[in-house]
């Protein structure tokens, strides 16, 4: 099977119908997509040695366009469990006996993340034994960026009523605003608390890609942890998700469980490369591949090129709504329909129907309270609705 994957890229197919297969929908070729990849579950170098070693490539790259020089990381299900392995490894990090004892007798831990930020942080909290009610939720300015005053605020009295704040959550491509929380600002206070600081790029991290628009995560490279989904703004197929760490052996200390009938230290190959005691599964799935293949076919100008494109064409969809009478900006993130200006109650109704399948009620520093409908829709309906 791997002697077959090898030559699939140079083979007769070009790399662009490889990718397509990979991401086809149609049952008789899904189940011939199925079947291919089933073979491809790992733990082990020795099961699937070709992309063992295409996913410690591909995440080293990850890691240098980060900025870091040496580091971790591995490919998991999905942007909540990149976030999970990010809180659990932030645990061991500040109580490494928590592996062993449990949480008995030990400090409260608490962990602190935006009011705007994905809800996988407090699910983490739950499944960690850490709680949800030790979740601190930092409330954010206009554009949906954390307080960074109000999180030191919160971290130094959470220190004053013996508690030990041990994980901070930045968000970068928030779910609602797609906003970028200040990550420089951020690590500061997380480097003057010894605070783990992990970075949930799961929808903006692809934007490291481009030399035009990384500002937006300056800083990444002082953060201890991040996820990135490059089945995101990258466009690859799901699922394919990393988790990145600035350190190496961490992530193994906080997972491995010594199991010496997988994974035993005498084989003959470095055994860094068995990668099933360092993550929460055993076997995982082939997710490397298909990022892999749309790396070597677009290369890293081509995702430069595509994340610079999405950013063009949503400038200039901002520009097209904000000329359209019934419609306006706010605060330049959202879409937001004018009801009230309607001039009879069909229309009205009308565009109460299309927009209602999402509120949103927002209170603002100059007391202003917005309610507003959002819907991020096809642009056949946004005409309909002006």
């Amino acid at each position: 099977m791997s002697i077959f994957c090898i030559a699939l890229p140079m083979g007769g197919m070009r790399r662009r119908d490889i990718t397509t297969f990979i991401n086809i929908n149609k049952p008789k070729q899904k189940q011939l997509q199925d079947l291919v990849m089933s073979f491809v579950l790992r733990f082990t170098y020795e099961v699937a040695p070709v992309f063992t070693l295409m996913e410690a490539v591909v995440l080293e790259r990850m890691r240098h366009i980060v900025g870091w020089k040496d580091g971790d990381g591995i490919f998991s299900p999905g942007g909540a469990i990149s976030n999970l392995y990010g809180v659990l490894t932030a645990r061991h990090y500040a109580c490494p006996d928590i592996k062993q004892k449990g949480l008995l007798g030990k400090k409260q831990l608490v962990l602190f993340t935006s009011e705007q930020s994905h809800f996988s942080i407090l699910r983490a909290a739950s499944i960690l034994g850490i709680g949800t009610d030790n979740l601190v939720k930092i409330s954010c300015d206009h554009r949906g960026k954390m307080k960074v005053a109000e999180l030191e605020e919160k971290i130094i009295a959470a220190k004053i009523g013996g508690k030990l704040p041990f994980f901070v959550n930045a968000t970068c491509g928030t779910t609602i605003l797609g906003a970028f929380d200040p990550v420089n600002d951020i690590a500061d206070v997380c480097e003057r608390h010894k605070v783990w600081l992990h970075v949930d790029g799961a929808w903006g991290g692809s934007v490291l890609m481009s030399k035009k628009h990384r500002h937006l995560l300056n800083g990444i490279e002082r953060a201890n942890s991040l996820t990135w989904n490059p089945h995101k703004l990258l466009g690859v197929p799901l699922q394919c998700s990393a988790f990145l760490l600035r350190e190496k052996g961490i992530m193994q200390q906080s997972n491995e469980m010594h199991a010496d009938y997988l994974f035993q230290k005498d084989k003959n190959y470095e055994v860094i490369y068995d990668t099933g005691d360092k993550t929460i599964q055993c076997g995982r799935h082939n997710d490397i591949f298909k990022f892999w293949l749309m790396w070597r076919a677009k290369g890293e100008k081509g995702f430069e090129a595509h994340i610079n494109r999405m950013f063009e064409l949503g400038n200039y969809l901002r520009e097209l709504i904000r000329k359209r009478e019934g419609f306006k900006m706010y605060k330049r993130l959202l879409l937001v329909c004018s009801v009230e200006n309607s001039r009879n109650g069909r229309r009205r109704e009308k565009e109460k129907r299309i927009a209602s399948s999402y509120q949103v009620h927002q209170s603002y520093d100059d007391g202003e309270r917005i309610s507003y409908e959002i819907f991020v829709i096809e642009i056949e309906l946004i005409v309909k609705c002006s």
